[in-house]
């Protein structure tokens, strides 16, 4: 599920990128992918292609919160969380920060540098 989700993003050019390994750090989920876009309109298409790719996994899309105002949206699969933000909300809420704890995944196979 995680390389189909950072796959998605990486077609439509989502930017910087991250996996967190929240195993070991939170009972929320598994991982967290981070990554951000230049404007609202490439934060909904990274949404939409994530949304589409996962479902024709048969992996259920169990939320999706800030599509509309698309400067942060925040897709629940379970399992792994993906945080799809504009370059301004990801510097303010650094979420890497908050979850330091947590070990980054090696996500070099999948995305082109």
């Amino acid at each position: 599920m995680l390389e189909i989700v950072v796959k998605a993003a990486s077609d439509k050019r989502a930017e910087d990128t991250v996996a967190l390994d929240m195993q070991n750090v939170s009972l929320i989920t598994d991982y967290f992918v981070i990554t951000d876009a230049t404007s609202g309109r490439q934060v909904q298409a990274i949404t939409d292609n994530i949304q589409e790719a996962v479902e024709k996994a048969g992996i259920t899309v169990k939320r999706i919160e800030g599509r509309d105002a698309a400067r942060w949206v925040l897709i629940d699969l379970g399992d792994v969380m993906v945080h799809v933000f504009q370059k301004e909300e990801r510097s303010h809420y650094n979420l890497e920060k908050l979850w330091s704890d947590a070990p980054l995944v090696n996500l070099g196979d999948w995305v082109e540098a």
